[in-house]
């Protein structure tokens, strides 16, 4: 017995190396082929997951190889979120003879992209400048509903960052965990209707009319209330 458990012992080695993944040759790497991988760690694994260790193993490579490619980790980030904007945007954009409708379109696509990449969206708020394509499109629509230039080029910053911070708020909600969710749309529903009608008249008179926290009418809301007024202030209105 003594002799078939040594046996055993001595064989375990060999057996969990072949399993090992091999690892990867160092000029097979690629910045496409890092962020596509960056992608999926943080599709099964989450964002705060994602390191070059993390992503050395789903190629397997060494992650000191990574930094062949990315000056660090905050690179990598910037580029994915360059990945799944395309992703979201690509031949979305497309300016037609309703320059407000444009608007509107880009506003949802926009909002879209947030809610399918929530994880991403305080990142993709605050740290994506250079969306070039995005303000081309805002300050073209602009531009041909009668906008001067200093007009159409502030008002597209305004929009954009209107626009990304609602939708960065929204998407950051449903990027928290069920019970978390469940528990603020019930504080919602349940405490503002507890408050006293003398102290919150106002809260109390809209009664059963407050939506709930998740309720997508007050994106909606926002936006037609930003489209009315760029509409209204327009030169050509």
């Amino acid at each position: 017995m003594a002799t078939r458990k040594a046996t055993e012992s001595s064989k375990a080695p060999a057996s969990a190396k072949g399993t090992a993944r091999p690892r990867r040759a160092r000029d097979s790497l690629s910045r496409d082929i890092i962020v596509a991988a960056a992608d999926r760690v943080v599709g099964r694994d989450g964002l705060d997951r994602l390191t070059f260790q993390s992503i050395g193993e789903e190629l397997g490579a060494h992650p000191t190889s990574i930094y062949r490619h990315f000056r660090d980790k905050d690179e990598l980030l910037l580029a994915l979120i360059d990945t799944l904007r395309a992703r979201s945007y690509s031949g979305g954009m497309v300016a037609t003879d309703d320059w407000l409708a444009d608007l509107r379109t880009q506003a949802h696509l926009i909002h879209d992209h947030y809610m399918r990449y929530p994880e991403f969206a305080l990142q993709m708020a605050l740290r994506r400048p250079t969306d070039f394509s995005s303000m081309e499109f805002s300050i073209g629509a602009l531009r041909r509903g009668g906008y001067d230039p200093a007009q159409a080029a502030l008002y597209a910053r305004a929009l954009g960052q209107l626009i990304r911070s609602a939708s960065s708020i929204q998407a950051a909600l449903t990027a928290l965990p069920a019970d978390v969710q469940d528990a603020d749309e019930l504080t919602w529903q349940m405490d503002y209707r507890r408050l006293d009608p003398a102290e919150f008249p106002a809260i109390a008179w809209a009664g059963e009319s407050l939506p709930g926290v998740r309720d997508p009418r007050a994106w909606e809301a926002a936006l037609d209330l930003l489209l009315e007024s760029i509409e209204r202030h327009a030169p050509g209105a």
